[in-house]
């Protein structure tokens, strides 16, 4: 059976973060492209579909000239709140949803006030100015990667 190229381009990726030292991968998407053969959208194809929270990757992308994507595989404690929660929320949220998930946290003090405010306006449809549905889909990925962020800052801090 023939390897479908985005399961060859997943290989890879997975193979590279297995050898990296710090288990972070900083590339080049047009490298990428050039290497496999495909246009760009390919590789940001791969990567929003196998690298995201869900699957214990951080994914960071800069576009433009000296743009990269860097992926980070994250080993999320099953036993930490944030993490837990993290990896629950589906792929669509809406702001009521991430407000009850942001007041629950803050309730529960498994957030500071501080970060309470943060996430609150994070998630706040004023500030994330797109229409729906990208909107809730937007919402959901910036909660995830903001719990996950908390998680490893506090997992540094100890």
């Amino acid at each position: 059976m023939a390897n479908n190229i985005s399961d060859v381009i997943e290989r890879y990726l997975k193979r590279i973060l297995q050898q990296s030292q710090s288990g972070m991968v900083e590339l080049q998407r047009g490298d990428l492209a050039e290497l496999f053969q495909c246009v760009p959208s390919q590789i940001n194809y791969v990567i929003s579909t196998r690298f995201s929270v869900d699957y214990g990757y951080v994914v960071e992308s800069k576009r433009g000239g000296g743009g990269y994507i860097r992926i980070r595989k994250v080993e999320l404690d099953p036993t930490t709140p944030l993490s837990r929660i993290a990896q629950s929320i589906g792929h669509t949220l809406s702001q009521r949803e991430a407000e009850a998930i942001v007041e629950s946290l803050l309730r529960e003090n498994l957030l500071t006030r501080r970060e309470y405010s943060l996430l609150k306006t994070v998630v706040h449809r004023d500030v994330l100015g797109v229409d729906l549905p990208l909107r809730d889909e937007l919402r959901a990925r910036l909660l995830a990667q903001s719990l996950v962020a908390l998680t490893m800052a506090r997992a540094e801090d100890e």
